[in-house]
């Protein structure tokens, strides 16, 4: 009777034996076994221990988006006369490449703008109308505390898109009469690389070589904006030249070129005439590209961005940094209006109070 425990027994272990080494066994051709991970050699390769983090990396990067004047909707969601705004699309990129957001509101006192940025490891320049007053006056501050921390060793980037791109232009420029008009509202368009550019250490570095390609036969970005600067007037300008390189230009819709995408060669400063915000989190204009493709042009440029925040050295505190987060506020639909943005962030005097 021993002998025929045995043999079953026998049969058992050499089976066990066999599958030990893998992962997956299959009774037959269309029913795979998945089993618990086993002490084997073969298998302890395959699920190594992960590496660990890049101590020279923040993985907890915080962005600062500067507030811009008004409500975002013409005076439909509030009519208060200090409030400021924020588009919600802005705040989603940031978050897709997995960044969170301090917003800086432009009319907060110098100190507590000043306390905002020690939060943050980058700051973002929105699209808007704005060019004199307050606000001209504290982008222009916070852009020069931006070359001051990296001048000081601490790499913090900025994004500079639309009317930033045209006011850091003016600023760089010192010349608040350098714009010029164009025709390019609510349009879609190509992006043209300038001759043997090297897109490395760019905006565009991420982007694979088919989607390069695309941007140029392709409309994929979205402009929209009254006011640009031409190549010749860039060229000819002697501080933009200096600080920036141009990347590429575009047509607005009289044929007209204009400068679309300029980095700077010093700094982690990089400048967009286009929004890459509005492929992926805009609905309001019909215009807006939402292929696949205009999808990665999004998620390149947001992962670019948030990439170089991740090689800021700051650590403020976790506790100061909650504190200042835009998940204390709350954001409003707008879409109903069927142009502009579907939400914003709104940010008043009495809103401020309400949550003190």
């Amino acid at each position: 009777m021993s002998h025929h425990i045995y043999i079953p027994i026998l049969i058992i272990s050499t089976l066990l034996s066999f599958t030990s080494a893998r992962t997956t066994v299959f009774i037959n051709e269309s029913t795979p076994i998945l089993l618990l991970p086993s002490s084997s050699s073969a298998v302890g390769e395959m699920s190594g221990s992960c590496p660990s983090p890049d101590p020279r990396l923040n993985y907890r990067p915080t962005i600062g988006i500067v507030s811009h004047p008004g409500d975002g909707a013409s005076g439909r969601l509030s009519n208060a006369t200090n409030a400021s705004y924020i588009a919600a699309s802005y705040v989603k990129f940031v978050e897709s490449a997995g960044a969170r957001v301090v917003p800086i509101i432009y009319n907060e006192p110098v100190e507590i703008i000043q306390t905002k940025l020690n939060l943050v490891n980058g700051v973002l320049f929105t699209g808007g109308w704005s060019k004199t007053g307050l606000y001209f006056d504290v982008i222009e501050e916070v852009f020069n505390q931006v070359l001051k921390k990296n001048d000081a060793g601490e790499h913090f980037p900025l994004l500079a898109i639309c009317l930033g791109f045209e006011l850091v232009t003016m600023i760089v420029s010192k010349n608040n009469n350098i714009l010029e008009a164009f025709s390019a509202s609510d349009q879609a368009s190509t992006l043209q690389f300038m001759n043997n550019i090297n897109i490395e250490e760019t905006v565009f570095q991420r982007f694979p070589p088919e989607l390069v390609a695309k941007l140029s036969t392709e409309c994929l970005v979205m402009q929209n904006h009254k006011y640009g600067i031409s190549p010749e007037t860039f060229q000819k300008t002697k501080e933009l030249c200096s600080f920036f390189k141009v990347l590429t230009t575009s047509t607005d819709e009289n044929n007209k070129v204009y400068v679309s995408t300029a980095q700077s060669e010093r700094y982690p400063v990089t400048a967009v005439q286009w929004h890459p915000e509005k492929n992926a989190f805009e609905w309001g204009s019909s215009v807006i590209p939402h292929s696949d493709n205009a999808i990665q042009v999004t998620q390149h440029v947001a992962n670019y961005f948030v990439s170089e925040a991740r090689k800021s050295f700051n650590r403020p505190p976790n506790d100061e940094v909650l504190k200042n987060l835009i998940y204390n506020y709350s954001p409003t639909y707008c879409g109903t209006a069927g142009k502009g943005y579907d939400e914003v962030y709104i940010f008043t005097d009495n809103e401020k109070m309400a949550r003190l």
